[in-house]
């Protein structure tokens, strides 16, 4: 039997088609309802908070107050957070950047209890390289992503373990159609069976097993309240299925049991399925150009000469840098 897990989560853009101001309003109204969610109702077990902890930055300097509360959920396993600091873009941004997100995202992380040990990258416009070694260096071993994949790159199946160039491996687990299928599932017979029908045969295709994922959320997107209802309505439309409520963590144990699965490797830019957005490279030069010339600052001159001057007897202030 194919076994669907239905992950609730949302993707959280700060300042995307939004403002950072219009964002928090969202924000605050969106984790007050996930809280009390996760509070009050033991079958709603999970909610997966996109993988960055600039969401709970942003949340804590409304309500400092809900600290202790979000600090309960997350040591219980049910509010997931981590490992990043904010959702980032591979191909444009140095890649010491991606390091310190990962540092900064993991050490904030700590702050709350344990962090997401995926390299979770859903709407990143296209995977660089050498991630899979970076994720090693923080002892990361699985990595879920969406864009630039395609059989072009040596398989068609959405699960396969990804290799760098010095030897550094992540199983991957593809959404290769993206981390919104399961956005705002509808209860109403015929509306469902449409939009899955739509879904499941491209999941059966790239699938590897008998495991199945079925992201529930999508931007800045509130808790689905009726989850349950729908997934008793998907039980009856789909017998042969088994769905549940689920994280990310459990569809990975699932895959680790699975034998021959495809290995490749190289960067993944193509849009054949997956739109790349290629046109951001040249967009905003202004904020470009200023990160460059922080990131060269940062890394080329000022940790360099801090070293340097450690070594002399003077103070590392790791503060001032972060």
């Amino acid at each position: 039997m194919k076994q669907v897990h239905v992950v609730p989560h949302m993707h959280w853009d700060r300042e995307w088609y939004f403002s950072t101001e219009e964002s928090r309003i969202l924000l605050v109204n969106n984790l007050e309802e996930i809280m009390h969610r996760l509070e009050t109702d033991e079958d709603y077990p999970y909610y997966v908070l996109d993988g960055q902890t600039s969401i709970l930055e942003d949340y804590l300097a409304v309500k400092p107050e809900n600290r202790e509360r979000i600090k309960r959920l997350v040591q219980a396993n049910k509010l997931i957070v981590g490992p990043w600091y904010t959702q980032t873009d591979e191909m444009i941004i140095g890649g010491e950047s991606i390091v310190r997100n990962l540092l900064y995202g993991i050490k904030d992380s700590r702050e709350f209890g344990p962090h997401m040990e995926i390299g979770y990258l859903p709407d990143s416009f296209g995977q660089s390289v050498q991630m899979p070694m970076i994720l090693n260096g923080f002892g990361i071993t699985r990595s879920i992503f969406w864009r630039g994949t395609s059989e072009r790159y040596g398989t068609d199946k959405t699960e396969f373990y990804w290799t760098s160039d010095d030897g550094s491996k992540v199983l991957v687990q593809l959404m290769p159609l993206g981390y919104a299928i399961g956005k705002y599932l509808p209860t109403e017979e015929t509306a469902l069976k449409t939009r899955m029908d739509k879904y499941l045969p491209v999941l059966d295709r790239g699938a590897t097993g008998d495991h199945l994922l079925l992201p529930n959320g999508h931007d800045q997107m509130p808790l689905q309240q009726n989850i349950t209802e729908v997934i008793t309505q998907l039980h009856r439309l789909y017998p042969e299925r088994e769905f549940f409520l689920s994280r990310y963590e459990h569809v990975f144990e699932q895959l680790e049991k699975q034998l021959n699965l495809p290995t490749i490797s190289g960067e993944f830019l193509d849009g054949k399925y997956m739109r790349v957005h290629r046109s951001i490279y040249s967009t905003r030069m202004d904020i470009k150009t200023m990160n460059t010339m922080i990131e060269n600052k940062l890394t080329n001159t000022l940790e360099p000469l801090m070293s340097l001057a450690y070594k002399a007897g003077i103070e590392y202030h790791h503060g001032l840098v972060d």
